[in-house]
């Protein structure tokens, strides 16, 4: 019975060493293995802001790992398609962290990859991330606007290149994800849920939980994560796909959370707003990539003007004539488009502003 470690507070840092003393990780790491760190770098901005690992939990797992014998660390994580992983390394403030611990930084835009079978056929996948001795996956639990949520399955999307990135989305997300999940396996899972936007990836409203928790079974972290957030998990079509493609197995109601502090007030935990489904109810997204789809929402979101005319978005509606606005370079037969791939959530605004 795999158990779930799980600890409350607002420093990133320390949690994250309590929470490894606690598990006793060095005890799990093979002598001399190389240690991969991969985090949940989605876009260009602050741990704050919702949408990405709080460096701390870098900086913490880095001393555990110094204290307890273990010299070959690395940190490897790609962005997403939208944003160069360089720039995203900095607003996160992982640069910092490198520099401080002479610790570097792979960006798997540029690694090599090696084709992996899967339940859906072969899969490349980032070779840093397969041939890392111990692989440390350091996803933050949050909303997704077209997975309902994500957490560490879906986090590792990062060990993929672009092209591959982009097939996900023409196969829906779900399968690739669950597929995904059997052919790179973390050896460890810590969940930051400090402040996670419990509405959707690219952050932007976060929400205070300040959690943080471990384990090693990524399809029971992410199912567990779903009844932290209120979802049920069988509305996170990836989930039972991962379990029975042997992923890992969902969380029950017998297996063992070990708490190490209680809640302070105003920790309790929170709940997804239905912010997402709210602003996009009259969208009509067909296999849309996340960074447009984000894009879109947050536009949506900033501008507060509603739709005055039919939305459109995704690779589906290329080709497809419409009468109305298509967002992205793949809706380019509707009677307005914004270009790009993607678009910006500025040049996404202007046009709902009608300007």
């Amino acid at each position: 019975m795999a158990q779930i470690y799980q600890i409350y507070g607002k420093d990133a840092h320390d949690m994250t060493i309590r929470l490894m003393e606690a598990a006793r990780v060095c005890d799990m790491i093979p002598a001399g293995a190389s240690v991969a760190l991969k985090p949940n770098l989605v876009v260009a901005a602050s741990a704050d802001s919702g949408a990405t690992t709080h460096p701390g939990v870098l900086s913490g797992a880095i001393e555990y790992l110094r204290e307890h014998g273990f010299s070959d660390i690395s940190i490897i994580e790609g962005s997403w398609i939208g944003d160069r992983t360089d720039s995203a390394m900095r607003a996160a403030g992982y640069d910092a962290v490198c520099r401080t611990y002479n610790v570097p930084f792979f960006d798997l835009k540029k690694d090599v990859t090696r084709n992996i079978d899967t339940p859906i056929g072969p899969m490349p996948i980032c070779c840093r991330a397969l041939d890392a001795g111990f692989l440390i996956d350091l996803p933050v639990l949050k909303g997704h606007c077209q997975t309902v949520m994500t957490c560490a399955l879906k986090n590792l999307k990062g060990c993929l290149p672009d092209r591959e990135k982009r097939r996900f989305h023409t196969l829906g997300l779900h399968k690739p994800i669950a597929a995904l999940g059997t052919a790179l396996k973390p050896d460890l899972i810590i969940v930051d849920s400090i402040c996670g936007d419990l509405d959707f990836e690219e952050g932007g409203t976060p929400v205070e939980t300040n959690r943080m928790y471990l384990g090693t079974d990524p399809v029971q972290i992410d199912t567990y994560g779903c009844e932290l957030m209120g979802i049920d998990p069988m509305d996170v079509d990836y989930l039972p796909l991962a379990q029975k493609w042997g992923a890992g197995r969902f969380f029950q109601p017998e297996d063992e959370i070990i708490t190490l502090n209680e809640p302070t007030q105003g920790m309790a935990s929170a709940a997804p707003r239905g912010t997402v489904a709210q602003l996009t109810r009259n969208v009509k997204q067909d296999k849309a990539c996340s960074a447009c789809y984000a894009s879109l929402v947050r536009a949506l979101y900033t501008t507060g003007a509603g739709q005055k005319e039919p939305i459109i978005i995704g690779q589906g509606w290329k080709g497809v004539p419409f009468d109305g606005l298509g967002i992205g370079a793949c809706c380019n037969c509707a009677a307005r488009q914004v270009k790009g791939c993607p678009p910006t959530a500025a040049d996404i605004a202007e046009a709902l502003l009608g300007r």
